[in-house]
């Protein structure tokens, strides 16, 4: 790593805040005020977003854990559902 670092326009800053807000759904972007207060709310939003999609991917993994275990597959549907799963 180089001992000299390239410093970030405040400009490249205010872009870089609007397209992670643009990524957010509506009922997320709540960032208001000045541009810096904006940048830690929002990633601040952006962090318990990304911890929620998380905890939503766990909980439909588990349910389909569960509904998987429940039924009667042949060795071309095991298959099948491996290799969906493994893409």
């Amino acid at each position: 790593m180089s001992s000299r670092r390239s410093r970030i326009s405040e400009e490249e800053i205010n872009e870089l805040v609007s397209k992670l807000q643009s990524l957010l759904p509506d009922n997320h972007r709540r960032c208001r005020g000045s541009i810096r207060a904006s940048a830690a709310s929002l990633l601040l939003e952006t962090c318990n977003y990304i911890k929620s999609l998380h905890q939503e991917v766990d909980d439909l993994s588990n349910q389909l854990s569960a509904l998987v275990e429940t039924m009667d597959f042949n060795s071309a549907q095991v298959e099948l559902l491996q290799s969906l799963f493994l893409s």
